[in-house]
């Protein structure tokens, strides 16, 4: 959308302070298109609309700006922590944003307990015990514990699964608990290998096993081969932990970030590394405006990444940031304690660098292929349809259901860069009759592309409906109702033989079928958004299904509470004897007037 009037920035800038604080661009819809912040507001903010050479990110920021508003801070760090929850917010488009905000996993150990547990954890740290980590990734917290049940057989199962056992279960038989749920072992036993498991994930894995290794030599001379044998199978396993985990020369908490740009496609690869122990690294593909540096992209992932969450002491960065000094008193004051940003490196902290590096530009080739086969699918689809320039949404429709019963209606989302899963959507169906799959199309198009016209979410270039000529007609009927233009609908249906391959597409507005080669790149990309459509739409059906079925009948009686159902359940035994009771029978119930009784017979048996 165009602004009808030019925004004026003189009336602003005459009131901006020269202190430190936060400026938030909008654009002529009122949405946040940048956040920014600055040492001096004044100075900072008239920058961007001095004449003179400005990137092309810049001119086409400037270009939209129709408001501005700033929010004035004591210090730049504080004002850099305000900024980075604005951005979170907001998700401006002119920001450096990562593809989501989670937090890093955790490895917990509870300590309230007679018999703590060892488990995952993501999320805030609330619960009484200690936090081992953070770890990269979901996959690395899994691994460390499935190591640890080996070596230590400290319980992981939840406290619900526990408190119910009266026997041991499948990991006592494998040798990977000790069964302190029936008693098998004393509270003193089990505290030295939980004590283990709180020095080896501390960095103390030296400590441990010369401990393990006085206790193997002291049962073989009390000759209690058994335990030797049991600790002696222990400590070689921790050796090959520590020998496939540690990193020569590592000290203390590191995490090592590259970042790598090809062609306005940015990757920043994380490596953790946690007391010489390499826990594994993270991709991570930033949304980046066009003509951003590596260290712009940089300084905006730490502050979203490490903003809020538990930095370690120090990070290594391939880039030189600017204003690095700010990012790292901001996360110091955060973390409540000093973290450091280092990027002249040398040695073996190099050498970790290089090996960060090199994994981004793999995973920038790996990732750059994908979108390569992508934009030929997308190109393939603009070619088959005729369409003037290449779509860049396509959203696609199913209906699920059982014999008309719990009808659901989904819609998928995809891009030129993958799924749009934050715009899936599903709608449940009622007010039809049951099975008539064209009603159901009918209103779910409807409630979607209402919502479109009053201003919400985003058009569609390609509408494909999962379906035949019949679905196709009621897209039509209700982009014409609803008076939507530049959406293209199109019916996607099986062939004679209903095998992978054979699709027919019917378009809106031409009477010729549309026939892809089996092996065309456009079809393999409408097939794919039609299968997650119809998955989509299944899971959802199945989900309201078992709402339904768990639902009582009697629930739909008006004036029926819980204690009235429950007492006509026990009086007569459940539903079925309910449904045969008359009228006189029910009202003798307490608290069932006659009216009521009436209302409950006819309901069951109308």
């Amino acid at each position: 959308m165009s602004q009808t009037k030019p925004f004026d920035p003189d009336p602003v800038l005459k009131t901006l302070p020269t202190a430190p604080g936060v400026y938030r661009m909008f654009d002529d819809a009122g949405t946040v298109i940048y956040v920014g912040k600055a040492r001096n507001l004044k100075r900072r903010v008239s920058s961007y609309f001095r004449k003179g050479a400005h990137n092309a990110k810049t001119q086409a920021l400037v270009g939209q700006v129709a408001d501005l508003q700033v929010t004035v801070t004591h210090t730049e760090a504080e004002a850099l922590i305000l900024e980075n929850n604005l951005i979170k917010e907001h998700r401006p488009r002119y920001n450096v944003l990562l593809r989501d905000d989670k937090t890093y996993p955790f490895i917990y150990l509870s300590t309230q307990q007679d018999f703590p547990r060892l488990g995952f954890h993501r999320g805030q740290r609330r619960g009484e015990g200690r936090y081992f980590g953070p770890f990269p990734s979901s996959g690395a917290v899994r691994e460390t514990l499935n190591h640890l049940q080996k070596v230590f057989p400290v319980r992981q199962c939840r406290d619900s699964f526990y408190r119910h056992r009266t026997r041991p279960c499948l990991q006592y038989q494998i040798g990977r608990c000790t069964a302190p749920c029936v008693g098998y072992i004393s509270e003193t036993d089990y505290a030295k290998d939980v004590r283990h498991v709180e020095m080896f994930l501390s960095g103390q894995s030296n400590e441990v096993v010369d401990e393990l290794v006085r206790r193997m030599e002291a049962a073989a001379e009390d000759q209690d081969f058994e335990q030797a044998a049991r600790l002696r199978d222990r400590i070689t396993s921790l050796r090959r932990i520590q020998e496939r985990q540690y990193v020569s020369g590592a000290r203390g908490d590191v995490d090592v970030i590259a970042c790598r740009l090809r062609e306005n496609l940015a990757c920043v690869q994380v490596f953790v590394i946690r007391d010489g122990q390499n826990l594994g690294n993270q991709t991570y593909f930033p949304r980046v405006p066009p003509e951003t540096g590596p260290e712009e992209i940089l300084y905006g992932f730490i502050a979203r990444h490490y903003l809020g969450q538990s930095p370690p002491a120090e990070l290594l960065v391939s880039h030189e940031l600017e204003d690095g000094e700010v990012l790292q008193e901001a996360m110091s004051h955060d973390a409540g304690h000093r973290v450091r940003i280092s990027a002249r490196l040398r040695g073996e902290r190099r050498r970790w660098m290089e090996m960060a590096q090199r994994n981004a530009d793999h995973a920038l080739s790996a990732r750059m292929s994908g979108e390569a086969l992508m934009e030929r699918r997308f190109d393939d689809i603009q070619q088959a349809l005729s369409l003037e320039a290449i779509p860049e949404r396509i959203e696609c429709f199913d209906i699920s259901h059982t014999r008309g019963e719990a009808t659901v209606a989904s819609c998928v989302v995809m891009g030129r860069e993958g799924p749009i899963k934050d715009d899936y959507r599903r709608f449940n169906i009622d007010g039809i009759t049951d099975g008539d799959d064209y009603a159901a199309m009918h209103q779910a198009l409807t409630r979607r592309f209402q919502r479109l016209r009053d201003g919400e979410g985003t058009a569609p270039d390609v509408l494909l409906i999962d379906g035949g000529l019949g679905q196709l007609r009621q897209a039509e009927a209700v982009l014409e109702a609803l008076d939507i233009e530049g959406v293209l609908a199109v019916g996607i249906s099986k062939g004679p033989r209903r095998k992978p391959g054979e699709e027919v597409l019917l378009v809106s507005g031409r009477s010729a079928e549309i026939r892809l080669a089996p092996e065309s790149p456009g079809l393999h990309l409408l097939q794919q958004v039609r299968d997650e459509a119809h998955r989509f739409a299944i899971t959802g059906h199945r989900n309201r299904r078992g709402k339904s079925r768990q639902q009582s009948s009697l629930e739909e009686i008006p004036g029926l509470g819980a204690k009235r159902r429950q007492a006509l359940m026990k009086q007569f035994g459940g539903l079925k004897g309910i449904k045969r009771a008359g009228v006189e029978d029910l009202s003798r119930v307490q608290g069932i007037s006659t009216a009521l009784a009436e209302r409950i017979h006819g309901h069951l048996n109308g």
